[in-house]
């Protein structure tokens, strides 16, 4: 062995070890998963651009606008090399209620139970960097994203061996299955790589056939317009009339295609207490959210992800549950509210009544009907005593 040949060994020793030694320090951080890609192209951006394409995105607008960033990530970030991908696990094991109690609940996703994860997982990562900063030299670049940057998290997270992309367009983790959140620091040095990990879906199609709303087109391809996720967070207007049956109870994301998927079945669950559920965020009553003001909803959802679709949001999501639910108890609210300021929470609280259908809901309507200016919201209204005139 000629001594460049040692050298280079010499080198990657080394750096097999700084390796080892980043992986200690982050699960020392409480990092579950940790993984090491290189920064490239990844291997299924143009299968992206084709959803882009397909309109599968629905109005969320920002990722078209990141679309070349995002399969492209070395136009923005020219001097990275290697990302270290990092996932923390959230499930906490609270099962679903119904309002078979006498109360009538919504269902809030899992992840959002807790205190906002980015902040969480930024301050983690940032330490990170600051750790390998002090081993390796300040002159070490650095960049920390989590679900906030034009980043396919999942595509470098399958590169670092993390887990793979299921049917339900979930990563999945052989062991720790799909509650987790994903992070990045991406790194100017070139460290050795991760091996990704084999696809373990199989035959299975669980998730498939659960979907209340058909969003998958496919295995592997997701129509957010469909997506009760997408429905009930993303969308900032009206939800289509024809699918406000298929949300259910939902009012904040969903969870069906993880509850049904053998892989999260006797999964740990998280130790962060910062996930453990906020009071009254596991299927939380529904009737008292309708009389939240917009000073009261910043209050009680600061620091959560509730907050993303804004308080109109969630009482839109609210009414169309209980109008699912046939929550007879809530026309009272419900009747109220048609006087909201906000006149997509009216139209869906119409919607929601119309639904109910019985002689104190169509009374209410009735009388909205003769103060409301809002051309959309009369014809909610008047969908609504349509529904109500039909109903037995």
């Amino acid at each position: 062995m000629d001594a460049q040949q040692r050298e280079s060994d010499g080198v990657t020793q080394t750096l097999e070890q700084l390796v080892q030694a980043i992986k200690a320090e982050a699960h020392r951080l409480r990092f579950e998963l940790v993984g090491i890609s290189p920064v490239s192209d990844p291997p299924h951006e143009q299968l992206f651009a084709d959803w882009l394409q397909e309109g599968y995105g629905g109005e969320m607008a920002y990722m078209a606008r990141t679309e070349q960033a995002r399969r492209h990530p070395d136009t923005w970030l020219p001097w990275a090399r290697s990302v270290v991908s990092v996932a923390v696990n959230y499930y906490t094991a609270f099962p679903r209620k119904t309002h078979h109690t006498g109360v009538p609940r919504g269902w809030i996703s899992r992840y959002a139970w807790g205190d906002d994860y980015h902040t969480i997982l930024e301050s983690r990562l940032h330490a990170l960097l600051g750790w390998i900063r002090n081993t390796v030299g300040e002159e070490v670049e650095g960049k920390v994203y989590v679900d906030t940057g034009p980043v396919l998290e999942r595509e470098f997270a399958v590169r670092a061996g993390i887990g793979w992309i299921g049917k339900n367009t979930l990563l999945i983790s052989p062991k720790h299955g799909s509650y987790f959140f994903l992070g990045e620091l991406f790194l100017s040095l070139e460290l050795p790589a991760d091996q990704p990990i084999r696809n373990r879906c199989g035959s299975c199609d669980l998730c498939l056939k659960a979907c209340p709303t058909d969003a998958f087109v496919g295995p592997y391809r997701l129509d957010a317009r469909r997506c009760i996720s997408y429905l009930t967070i993303e969308l900032k207007g009206s939800i289509p009339t024809e699918m406000r049956p298929l949300i259910g109870d939902h009012v904040f994301g969903c969870d069906i295609c993880q509850e049904v998927c053998p892989y999260n079945v006797n999964i740990g669950t998280s130790k962060e207490p910062a996930f453990q559920p906020r009071e009254g965020l596991h299927a939380p009553e529904l009737i008292p959210l309708l009389a939240l003001d917009d000073e009261p909803f910043r209050s009680r959802f600061k620091g959560s992800p509730i907050k993303r679709p804004k308080r109109r949001g969630l009482l839109r999501n609210v009414a169309v549950a209980l109008g699912n639910l046939g929550s007879e108890e809530s026309v009272p609210a419900l009747a109220t509210v048609l006087s909201d300021p906000e006149p997509l929470v009216r139209s869906h609280a119409a919607w929601a009544l119309g639904r109910i259908g019985t002689t104190e809901a169509r009374a209410a309507l009735d009388e909205a009907r003769a103060c409301e200016t809002d051309p959309d919201v009369q014809t909610e209204i008047v969908q609504a005593l349509i529904a109500c005139a039909l109903s037995p």
